[in-house]
């Protein structure tokens, strides 16, 4: 079975204010979800779930299906604030979807077998989408999933300093954490970062960044099934509060079910949070494109 590709997309109207307005940053007007599906079909994936919400669904499929069509199935699933509540009250002030654990619970049944998870608005590059697809059909096992960690020194930005989730492994490569490290930068060619009290620590050149890149076997939702139900239990009723990848994923580890192998990639990545990174991620498609990874138009016949 071709593994599937999940891409967590629900979050971007908040962003975007609609579907219509998604980001074309490809020189033939593509957005990166085209970029990421493209280099799927690649490596091989059958098949594309996206995670949206209901309310802009016809909007988006008018986007992506004349670009699809025949070349990989497609299907759609909406993160839905009551679902998987099982008769848990939804805070009547609730206003913020549960979070990216939950995103992934709301595509059961749409995955029947080894499947990545992707944001949405992050262009990963065309080798980690290959090292999934290898992992996903030669490795992947009940008790043995994946995350791709990239170079830290690849996912620095020119204008700042960025958060990112700085992955400890153990010495079989296998995850043993993710750190949480909010402000990163360079200063005096090194990579540092900041503590909340503004202490500076040095990173290692050979950090490895989690980007939200994760290889997963359907055992994972009957474990997501039960961890939300915890997690409703202890933090449903706070209106902010997420059920978040990381900390099922660290769950999984910490509590035996399994390993995280850590899939090392060189790709540069780069993503887009607000408009005002637009620019930038424009420069950054145009310079892969001319340097010939990608066509100038993905879809040619669409």
């Amino acid at each position: 079975m071709k593994p599937t590709l999940v891409i967590m997309a629900a979050g971007m109207a908040s962003r975007y204010g609609s579907m219509k307005q998604i980001q074309q940053f490809g020189p033939s007007g593509e957005t990166i979800m085209d970029y990421s599906i493209f280099d799927a079909i690649r490596a091989g994936f059958g098949k594309v779930v996206f995670i949206i919400r209901r309310d802009f669904a016809e909007d988006f499929k008018a986007i992506f299906e004349p670009k699809l069509q025949g070349k990989i199935e497609t299907e759609y699933v909406f993160q839905e604030m009551d679902a998987y509540l099982n008769g848990y009250p939804k805070p009547a002030d609730r206003v913020k979807p549960w979070g990216t654990s939950h995103a992934i619970l709301c595509a059961k049944d749409a995955v029947k077998g080894p499947f990545a998870v992707i944001n949405a608005d992050d262009f990963y590059g065309s080798d980690s989408f290959a090292k999934a697809a290898q992992f996903l059909t030669t490795e992947c096992q009940p008790n043995v999933y994946a995350l791709v960690g990239y170079e830290l020194s690849n996912t620095l930005s020119r204008h700042g300093s960025v958060s990112r989730g700085v992955i400890e492994v153990d010495q079989n490569q296998n995850m043993e954490d993710v750190n949480e490290r909010l402000k990163i930068y360079r200063e005096g060619g090194k990579m540092v970062y900041e503590d909340v009290d503004g202490s500076k620590h040095e990173l290692p050149e050979d950090a490895k960044a989690s980007m939200n890149f994760w290889c997963f076997h359907p055992s994972l939702f009957p474990f997501l099934e039960s961890e939300f139900k915890t997690f409703l239990d202890k933090s449903g009723q706070e209106l902010k509060a997420e059920f978040l990848i990381p900390y099922t994923a660290d769950q999984f580890v910490k509590t035996g079910k399994g390993v995280i192998k850590v899939i090392p990639t060189n790709a540069q990545w780069f993503g887009v949070t607000y408009k005002e990174d637009a620019p930038i991620v424009t420069e950054s498609i145009a310079k892969v494109v001319a340097d010939g990874a990608y066509p100038s138009n993905l879809w040619p016949e669409a």
